[in-house]
């Protein structure tokens, strides 16, 4: 049996994470950077990811920041062909990224606008993994990591937002549930490969918030409805990020994992 400590530890894995700079990005890549592991900053803002991946490396860890657009297959593909042909192979994808384009309620949608918030939340999603687990099922190991959220895991509590007009929009909720149950398939599908696939699935997001809206009624409302009466801080989503990317949770597989403070524990 191996030392505990040595089954959290990603020295020498290569891992891919989408959405590597955003607000939920940095903690994520900054947490398995600091536990031994190459990070890949992926998004369409190649010098936001550089600079994010040159301050993690300033600090003595691993990352590079490389341009990734979910919206073009031929990039997708030869983002992953590169680092694979580069470095070997991936060991772990971490899908994070979101686009929030065309975001409404029903009412409002339209097509363009459905298909805008699907073509990087779903699609994009899609293509990148299809090609890691390509090459994941050649190396027999490989470890996929979605991240979703609690309206992925319960509808929206719309009351929660009082008069301050704001709102869940149609497509996030779409996109998230779909998230959770996409992960399972992969988990169930690519086990025999032995391939994990899980879902992280946060609860509201304080520095997201704080950043976008301040003090509302909206946020007094969220924290008087959640147990620990708080949003989730930079450090929350670190240790479930390292304990489902490592050898730690080797027998977790097809599990959400929520990470909400207790919102959906009602």
């Amino acid at each position: 049996m191996d030392n505990i400590f040595k089954r959290f530890s990603l020295k020498g894995k290569v891992i891919i994470v989408t959405g590597g700079a955003g607000l939920y990005g940095q903690p994520i890549c900054t947490a398995l950077a600091e536990a031994g592991a190459l990070v890949f900053i992926a998004s369409r803002d190649e010098q936001k990811c550089a600079e994010f991946a040159r301050s993690l490396s300033e600090k003595g860890y691993q990352a590079i920041g490389k341009a990734l657009n979910l919206a073009d297959e031929d990039n997708i593909r030869d983002f992953v062909k590169d680092i694979v042909s580069t470095y070997g192979g991936v060991d772990v994808l971490i899908n994070n990224a979101v686009s929030r384009e065309g975001f409404k309620n029903l009412a409002d949608m339209g097509k363009a606008e459905w298909e805008a918030s699907q073509q990087i939340n779903s699609t994009g999603m899609m293509l990148i993994t299809k090609e890691v687990l390509h090459y994941m099922c050649q190396q027999q190991s490989g470890n996929i990591i979605n991240i979703g959220s609690i309206q992925g895991t319960v509808g929206p509590n719309f009351p929660v937002y009082g008069d301050t007009g704001m709102t869940s929009p149609i497509n996030y909720t779409y996109d998230k549930w779909a998230m959770v149950g996409f992960t399972k398939w992969i988990a169930n599908y690519y086990g025999k490969f032995n391939i994990r696939a899980n879902c992280i699935s946060p609860g509201g997001y304080g520095p997201g918030i704080a950043e976008a809206i301040g003090e509302n009624e909206f946020v007094h409302n969220y924290k008087r409805l959640t147990p620990l009466g708080r949003f989730a801080d930079e450090n929350d989503i670190q240790g479930p990020i390292l304990f489902l990317a490592s050898e730690a949770s080797a027998y977790v597989t097809g599990h959400n994992l929520l990470v909400d403070g207790g919102w959906t524990s009602w």
